[in-house]
């Protein structure tokens, strides 16, 4: 019989020593994808700190000395303590000598602690950025497409120190625990100053002035690079510490094998069944079910002259400088012929109209006719929160046009719901950030959803169209350009079709592959879609030689269709063929976006994990 009272002898205390050492390597386990390597050096990183400062503390308390303002910054045994720190938070890098070169010139004694080592990784990349920008400034060149290029670099230049000051901004506000909640979303922000980067390249043709670009982007992405690693080690470290100490606050007993991961947790909801951070602008558009009742217009366009505007570009010049709330424009039946962009400042806009296939937005800008791919998009997303109902996006180029955007998606936690995308080359420029498709269509050729979103498909339907008779069709072409990057593409419950030009058994067959790797550390995951016989066996096309084979990220899991044997895939390095549902589970909506926050005030029909 036990007692009741536990005796606090030698042996008691060994005992506790290792159930404390048990839980140590539960919580590892549980952070998943952090190593424990990687733990120690975030650790050794605090514990050098904080020893730099008790030695700082002691030194001056034994000279009987007062502390300098600002808690003895500058003095020699600080600055040790934030070389070190820095040198073993760099260790983590895949740019070491650049992280620890660019960080130690710009920080001081008094950013010890490893989030304003962050803070100061994020701080460093704005001048390596401007200084690449402005080089491609001052390219001077009589060849209209060049001129295209540096113009789109301008433009790209603002986007990326938007993105840069949001994720300072975001990493000033954290609390004690913001980087384990905020990590996802500055890890998408800096995702995008890559891409802007990439983008503004992209722009130039294949000439001495691209290369010279390229390379003076080069220390940009590297530190944009070392930032994003920074910024994923210190989130899961803080994460796997946070679910620890609740786990002995809440008095679990430790010897109940290892841990599990936490339970996700549902926003707080209201009364009217709403989450309470949402404003009451939006609360008055989203109750009762938001879209799935009658949305009530801000505006109403309509070609017919029965609205108040006759154009979405009309309407988007009305409205107001500053709302709180979700604007919303109804767009009427009927073909719009106009270019349209949703800028940075129109945030939390929804257009809807009376059917995908009714209320059309059209253009025909595109490639051959001197237009860049980046400036080719009939409608342009940027303001974040954008939401698109009922509505289609057609570029009508035709594929002998080359690269022809119909849709160009710069919104962070953007929704697109039963919206039809139309084009051939280039028709779904995902560009960049947080986006979610629900019920759609998208159509085309070659690299036909491309870009470097983090970006889920759910329950679309992907349609293969006949290209130009040299050419085949390519569906995905995800651009991620470094292996840090949270972005990639997840095709979940999709189903792959073709047009009926595509199969005319009198014309020459084509052929059609799921992907192929647009950037080096290219992402993309088919699951439980529906992929027919005419997708390739090998599913995948190169991009050029053995080009990203090794660092891309294909996978497939839980497919259907006559066109889902993985038998006679690609064997790259970097294909995973049929993955566990272990590994699927990191790309459902829930784990890959952390998308309820945002989905769910929208009223978007939504699977955040898996339909089987």
């Amino acid at each position: 019989m036990s007692s009741a009272f536990g005796d606090f002898g030698p042996l008691t205390e060994r005992r506790r020593a290792e159930k404390a050492r048990q839980q140590r390597r539960r919580i590892m386990i549980a952070a998943g994808t952090v190593s424990i390597v990687i733990i120690l050096i975030v650790m050794g990183a605090a514990a050098i700190t904080y020893s730099g400062k008790n030695s700082e503390k002691e030194e001056s308390g034994s000279k009987g000395s007062k502390a300098k303002p600002g808690g003895g910054s500058g003095s020699p045994a600080d600055l040790r303590a934030v070389s070190k720190s820095i040198k073993v938070m760099c260790a983590q890098t895949d740019f070491q000598d650049a992280c620890e070169k660019s960080i130690g010139k710009a920080a001081n004694a008094s950013a010890s602690s490893p989030k304003d080592i962050i803070r100061t990784a994020v701080g460093v990349i704005g001048d390596a950025v401007s200084q690449a920008f402005d080089r491609a400034d001052l390219i001077m060149s009589t060849d209209p497409r060049v001129k295209a290029a540096v113009a789109d670099c301008k433009e790209l230049f603002d986007d990326a120190m938007d993105d840069l000051n949001r994720t300072l901004k975001g990493i000033d506000g954290a609390g004690k625990d913001g980087l384990a909640k905020q990590g996802f979303q500055l890890r998408v922000w800096l995702s995008a100053v890559i891409a802007h980067q990439e983008t503004c390249i992209d722009g130039f043709p294949e000439d001495e002035f691209k290369a010279k670009v390229k390379d003076s982007f080069i220390n940009g992405k590297e530190l944009t690079s070392n930032a994003l690693a920074l910024i994923e080690k210190a989130s899961t470290f803080l994460s796997s510490l946070k679910l620890s100490k609740r786990r002995l606050l809440a008095g679990e007993d430790e010897d109940d094998g290892a841990a599990a991961a936490e339970p996700q947790r549902e926003p707080p909801l209201a009364k009217d069944g709403i989450p309470e951070w949402v404003p009451d602008g939006d609360r008055r558009v989203l109750k009762g079910g938001g879209f799935k009742n009658n949305l009530t217009p801000n505006v109403v366009v309509a070609k017919d002259g029965s609205g108040k505007f006759k154009t979405i570009n009309e309407a988007l010049a009305a409205m107001p400088k500053t709302y709180t709330g979700r604007y919303v424009i109804y767009v009427k039946e009927g073909v719009y012929a106009e270019y349209v962009t949703i800028t940075k400042k129109m945030a939390n806009v929804t257009v809807y109209g009376d059917g995908a296939r009714k209320s059309v937005v059209t253009g025909n800008k595109n490639f051959i006719d001197g237009i860049t791919t980046f400036k080719s998009a009939t409608f342009t997303a940027q303001g974040d929160g954008f939401m698109a109902i009922g509505m289609g996006f057609q570029n009508t180029a035709g594929a002998e046009k080359h690269q022809a955007v119909a849709l160009l998606v710069q919104s962070d936690k953007s929704v697109f719901l039963n919206c039809w995308m139309d084009g051939f080359q280039d028709t779904l420029y995902a560009h960049s950030k947080a986006q979610f498709y629900r019920n759609c269509v998208v159509s085309g050729t070659i690299d036909f959803i491309f870009g470097d979103a983090a970006a889920v498909f759910q329950n679309c339907i992907i349609t293969l169209r006949r290209p130009l008779p040299n050419q085949q069709n390519i569906a995905t072409a995800q651009g991620r350009a470094d292996g840090r990057e949270a972005t990639g593409f997840v095709l979940q419950k999709c189903e792959f079709n073709a047009e009926t030009a595509l199969t005319d058994a009198k014309l020459p067959p084509i052929r059609n592959y799921l992907g192929r790797p647009w950037r080096e550390f290219s992402r993309t995951v088919v699951m439980e879609s529906e992929i027919p016989a005419i997708i390739d066996k090998a599913g995948y096309l190169p991009w050029n030689g053995d080009f990203a084979l090794k660092t891309l990220y294909y996978a497939e899991y839980g497919n259907t269709g006559p066109g889902a044997d993985t038998a006679g895939r690609v064997a790259w390095p970097g294909y995973k063929k049929v993955i566990s549902k272990a590994d699927a589970t990191k790309f459902t909506v829930e784990n890959f976006l952390h998308a309820k926050p945002w989905i769910d005030p929208t009223g978007t029909p939504v699977k955040y994990d898996f339909f089987a």
